[in-house]
């Protein structure tokens, strides 16, 4: 089936194939030709408003789960000393154990979980002095 498709002013000829069903042999979720389309793009989107201001922990001195997971074990402990790339704990994550490394060299001010904590990504993990 052949489409002329129209971007900017611009016509484009589409060749599209119709699907009689899937690889799993379900038929397709939207039958071709079940439905007359029609649409154009017009301008541009519309400008999305910038996120506002979340007051966060100096982003040097922290290090944050990459991952969800729960914390099986704590390897590094306040007021350790530490380089980039020492190990901080061991997250498992779907099965997998994930090891959680320093992203700047310094010292452990304070651990803000423990083994067996339920982590969500993005959260923080360990601050730095």
């Amino acid at each position: 089936m052949k489409l002329n498709i129209t971007i900017d002013g611009k016509t484009y000829e589409v060749d599209v194939e119709v699907a009689e069903a899937d690889h799993a042999g379900l038929p397709p979720a939207y039958p071709i030709g079940s439905a007359r389309l029609a649409g154009s793009v017009v301008g541009s989107p519309a400008p999305v408003a910038a996120p506002s201001a979340v007051p966060v922990e100096n982003e040097a001195k922290v290090c944050r789960s990459p991952v969800s997971g729960i914390v099986v074990k704590l390897v590094a402990q306040p007021g350790q000393s530490l380089q980039v790339g020492d190990s901080l704990m061991v997250l498992e994550a779907m099965k997998m154990e994930t090891n959680i490394t320093a992203p700047v060299a310094g010292k452990v001010a304070t651990i803000k979980v423990k083994p067996g904590d339920t982590v969500q990504a993005d959260e923080v993990v360990v601050e730095f002095e």
